[in-house]
C-alpha cells in the first residue's frame, strides 16, 4: 500500500478575498471623469446612437458638429472648436464632455440630418441624457467663428449636464 508523504501534502492557509470596490465605468481608469472626449467621427444611426448612450452613461453632454467634407465654413469652424476642446480644455473644470463630428456627406447616414432637425451647415447641436436639445443649437456661422461665444455656449452645455434641456420632456413629467 502506497503512503502519501505527509509534507507534500500541506498547503499554505489561504486568506479570505477581499471585495474590490471600484466603480463600473465605460472610460479607461486612467481617464479622469471630467477629461474631455473627443470621438471618431461619426458616419452611421448606430455610431450616434452608441455616442448619445455613452454620454449618459456617463452623465456629460455630447456635443455635434454637422459638417461635409465639402463645407468650407465647416472646415473654418472645426479647429476652432477642437481648440477649445482639446487644448483649452473648456468644459473640464463643469464634468466635461463628449465630441464627435457628425458627417453628413456619407451615404450610409440616412435620414439622421431630419430626424434632428439638421437642416443648414455647419450645427452644433448638444445632447443631455440622450435628448437632442434644440433649443440651445447653433446654426448661425457669425457665431460659431466667434471663440467666445463658443466657450459660453459649450460651457453652458455642460453645465446643463445630465439634466433634461430643450429635448422635450417625457410625459410624466
Amino acid at each position: 500500500m502506497i503512503r502519501p508523504i505527509p509534507t507534500l501534502l500541506r498547503l499554505p492557509a489561504l486568506k479570505p478575498l477581499k471585495p474590490t470596490t471600484r466603480a463600473f465605468s465605460l472610460f479607461p481608469s486612467s481617464t479622469p471623469s471630467n477629461q474631455n472626449r473627443i470621438f471618431d467621427p461619426v458616419r452611421t444611426p448606430n455610431d450616434l446612437h452608441t455616442l448619445t448612450l455613452l454620454s449618459a452613461a456617463s452623465s456629460r453632454p455630447l456635443i455635434t458638429l454637422w459638417t461635409a467634407s465639402w463645407c468650407q465654413t465647416c472646415q473654418t469652424i472645426k479647429p476652432l472648436l477642437r481648440q477649445l476642446i482639446e487644448e483649452e480644455k473648456v468644459g473640464e473644470a463643469e464634468g466635461g464632455l463628449g465630441y464627435a463630428e457628425i458627417l453628413m456627406d456619407s451615404t450610409i447616414l440616412g435620414d439622421l440630418p431630419i430626424t434632428y432637425r439638421i437642416s443648414s451647415m455647419p450645427t452644433l447641436l448638444a445632447f443631455s441624457r440622450q435628448e437632442a436639445q434644440f433649443d440651445t443649437r447653433v446654426t448661425r456661422p457669425e457665431d460659431m467663428r466667434r471663440k467666445e461665444f463658443l466657450r459660453e455656449w459649450l460651457v453652458a452645455e455642460v453645465r446643463r449636464g445630465g439634466r433634461k434641456g430643450g429635448g422635450g420632456g417625457s410625459m410624466f413629467g
